[in-house]
């Protein structure tokens, strides 16, 4: 079989002007980035407001294992089959980040025969979305020291009579806004600044830009006008008083708003077989929401049949924050969900090693199945239909794949069927497309897990049992007192967007299949007051990834006709 970038480049790309066309846009409504790639003008969204909407699927997953679910080429490859029958279908899936394509993942356009293409334009700067929110971010981060700087230089009159602002009175040791880059660079997790009389000397930090909340709202916001609200009710600092620091009184909002007037545009691509896709904000539903954003789901839904869209991780991260957060945020709940699983990932989660995955293992796959049913549990409870994907790999047998789909059934889920989409492209997931057609058929009553009227730590304590299967919630002093600030500040009544390992349904990678009865530690609580959820960080999570010993970007180059080569 060819390579991914060979499948991508023998594609016969359509002209991406035809593709916004084919969905429903009017000439005024995008512009072209050359050939491939369009920029969707929120022109659009009025027009789109009074149309009746398409179908949500919510493609998600069992607890992310080493050897790979296949998430995203589930969702291409459903995306293409229902292409394939006739159906007026899009995509709406995450920009990806540097730092996974130059780290270990290598990419995130799909695979195989199931791909977004050009692979290398989605996976390298696209239209610059995720500059553009690094620039923005950064650029509230030197805003902050410089009126440091400036205030302990000159003195709070002082500078009030030169640059004819009040004076802030930010308490560097209470600077809340760290900096951002799309790389993994572990040695900027901590840092101090100001060194060599350029200060006040303190320490910082880098995280990753897919962790910036000015990523989350341009996620969450629904147009330009809440966009811009949202960035100014950013909190930077307190001020020596312990008052908070708002974007809007640093007066660096509108600026920031400013670089990120194309960026909370979507891009148009499409898939191999000429789909639609909409690619907008970022991953890492670990330390982020991990969904595409509101605005790419309400323009594929006002101009479709159907929506596919993915949720990252597994159904206790992207799916759950997907339905607790961005659901509130739109007011767009799923129709369907399609819960991919695999034979090795099961096997996987049974202690099967990676020399022994690829053999055939009935009992470990009955062991493993607990993660499975638990994921299908998960989804159920939100009053929604779901269709487990196998997705289906070379050396995996017929009998234990047969296992696998009664053991689904048994467990709640509302079809199973395998997809091939990787090796047969739309072919190989037209028996899932038909499944999810089918589904779709079905009256929804959505669930929301829990109500954050009721308070913060009722939230929790609501997340932790009914959504990982805790036995309590336990803060530490710090959370604890950072619980009391939120609510001083009336942050009591968000929801949650938990910072957790994704390699567990608990907040332990060790704990593999369907752990319960667990204490789920709270080490940290930060209010998003843009975003508008506080997230949670369960035990010491890594909002800056770093390198591994052997890197992706060893594996990339350009030829010398100047064409990428590695991917």
């Amino acid at each position: 079989m060819l390579s991914d970038i060979q499948i991508s480049r023998q594609t016969e790309l359509r002209a991406i002007a035809d593709i916004a066309v084919q969905m429903g846009l009017k000439p005024d409504e995008f512009r072209s980035y050359g050939v491939t790639r369009a920029k969707v003008d929120l022109q659009v969204l009025p027009r789109l407001a009074a149309q009746p909407k398409g179908k949500m699927v919510l493609v998600t997953a069992i607890t992310p294992t080493p050897f790979g679910e296949g998430k995203t080429v589930t969702s291409i490859g459903l995306t293409q089959a229902l292409h394939q029958l006739g159906k007026r279908v899009c995509a709406c899936l995450r920009q990806p980040s540097m730092g996974p394509v130059f780290g270990i993942k290598g990419g995130a356009a799909g695979g195989g025969n199931a791909q977004i293409v050009p692979m290398e334009e989605l996976n390298l700067h696209l239209t610059g979305d995720i500059h553009a929110v690094s620039a923005a971010h950064n650029l509230a981060a030197a805003a902050i020291d410089a009126r440091l700087h400036h205030e302990q230089r000159l003195g709070a009159e002082e500078f009030t009579r030169q640059s004819g602002l009040i004076a802030l009175n930010i308490d560097p040791q209470r600077v809340v806004w760290n900096r951002v880059m799309d790389h993994n660079d572990r040695a900027l997790r901590n840092i101090r600044i100001g060194l060599g009389n350029n200060g006040p000397e303190r320490q910082c930090s880098f995280d990753i830009t897919a962790a910036s909340e000015l990523m989350a709202v341009l996620a969450l916001s629904r147009d330009l006008a809440d966009m811009r609200t949202r960035i100014g009710n950013l909190l930077l600092a307190f001020d020596e008083q312990g008052q908070a620091i708002t974007a809007e009184q640093l007066g660096v909002a509108g600026a920031m708003a400013a670089i990120l007037r194309e960026a909370i545009e979507p891009t148009l691509m499409q898939t191999i077989n000429g789909a639609p896709c909409l690619i907008h904000t970022g991953p890492f539903a670990n330390i982020a929401h991990g969904n595409s954003s509101v605005i790419a789901d309400e323009i594929a839904l006002g101009l479709n049949e159907i929506v596919v869209t993915e949720g990252g991780f597994g159904s206790d991260m992207g799916f759950e924050k997907f339905c607790n957060i961005k659901a509130r945020a739109s007011g767009v709940t799923p129709d369907c969900v399609v819960l991919v699983a695999t034979l090795k990932a099961l096997k996987s989660h049974a202690g099967v090693t990676a020399s022994e995955i690829n053999y055939p293992n009935l009992a470990a796959l009955q062991q493993g199945m607990s993660n499975l049913a638990w994921h299908i549990a998960n989804v159920k409870q939100y009053g929604l239909p779901v269709v487990v994907a196998i997705n289906r790999f070379p050396d995996d047998t017929a009998d234990e794949l047969e296992w696998l789909r009664t053991a689904a059934i048994e467990a709640g889920a509302d079809a199973v069927e395998l997809s091939q989409a990787f090796a047969d492209g739309a072919d190989g997931a037209t028996d899932l497309a038909k499944a999810v057609i089918t589904c779709l058929q079905q009256q929804v009553a959505f669930l929301p897990l829990y109500n954050p009227d009721e308070g913060l730590m009722q939230s929790l304590q609501q997340l932790a049992r009914r959504g990982y299967g805790a036995s309590e919630v336990e803060l530490s002093t710090q959370a604890q007192q950072q619980l009391a600030q939120i609510e001083a500040l009336g942050g009591n009544h968000l929801p949650i967007c938990m910072a957790k390992t994704q390699m567990s349904i608990s907040h332990d990678p060790r704990l593999k299949g369907a752990p319960s009865g667990f204490v789920l530690p709270i080490v940290g609580l930060k209010l998003n007051a843009g975003a508008g959820f506080v997230t949670a960080f369960a035990g010491n999570i890594m909002t800056m990834p770093g390198l591994g010993i052997k890197p992706g970007y060893l594996k990339l180059d350009i030829d010398d006709n100047g064409d990428i080569q590695g991917f």
